[in-house]
């Protein structure tokens, strides 16, 4: 793929950038979507029947044990060529926010640091009743364990169907989206709400916007760019023309 000229002088002449990443990022590493059919054990299950706090409180145990089976698909899940990208190009900018739906933690391992997680982080847990983080805990067998402050039962600190995306985190994401001059949509699908309408935000407020996806979403048509391609075959690419353009 061959990236466009004017595509390279706007990002090399941009002072903020903001990034928005959704699942098609983490796909490269192996991490499933969540979408994607269920294997094995957990083949009869939909993910909207454990996702969501309902079904937390009808069965827990089915869905602690579910998220431990993805907590090892993600421990086993290593950065790809996108997330390494990223984590450069944040050193290329003043100003670049990195705002991720993925909860898998990929984006920090490679480096990233100015990191807003939308969806949470599967890797953390914290307390049904008070929403408190949690790092350790008495491991009795109870399953699940018990929160040590209350005696709750403790879940993975995700974002559930149902459930509002954490405020500051979608404060900081809206803000990004609408005081950059770039903004880039990542392997995301553009379908889920609120998240969806950064990219709208960002062409709102006057910045050059750029998806990257090998598929078309709703937001195709609006983008200033379309890069058609995986994040991984892309983004690398789109760093070495910006660092080219700068004689780095």
């Amino acid at each position: 793929m061959t990236i466009p000229k004017a595509l390279v002088e706007r990002l090399a002449a941009a002072k903020s950038v903001t990034v928005l990443t959704g699942a098609g990022v983490s796909a490269e590493s192996g991490v499933p979507t969540f979408r994607d059919a269920q294997t094995g054990l957990w083949a009869k299950y939909s993910p909207e029947d454990l996702a969501t706090p309902r079904a937390f409180l009808r069965n827990p145990r089915l869905v602690w044990e579910w998220y431990e089976w993805r907590r090892k698909l993600v421990a086993d899940a290593r950065p790809n060529p996108a997330h390494l990208a990223l984590a450069e190009m944040e050193s290329l900018f003043p100003a670049f926010d990195l705002v991720t739906q993925n909860v898998d933690g990929l984006h920090q391992r490679a480096g990233s640091r100015n990191v807003t997680e939308l969806h949470g982080n599967i890797m953390r847990t914290k307390c049904y009743d008070d929403n408190m983080l949690v790092s350790t805990w008495d491991h009795t067998g109870e399953v699940p364990p018990k929160c040590p402050r209350c005696g709750g039962l403790l879940r993975p600190d995700v974002v559930w169907f149902e459930e509002p995306l954490p405020e500051a985190a979608l404060k900081t994401a809206t803000n990004a989206a609408r005081q950059c001059q770039l903004f880039l949509s990542v392997g995301t699908s553009t379908l889920v709400y609120p998240a969806a309408g950064l990219p709208e935000e960002a062409l709102r407020s006057g910045a050059t916007v750029v998806e990257i996806n090998p598929h078309r979403t709703p937001f195709t048509d609006s983008a200033s760019f379309v890069l058609a391609g995986s994040a991984g075959g892309v983004l690398p690419k789109l760093v070495e023309a910006l660092k080219a353009s700068r004689n780095l």
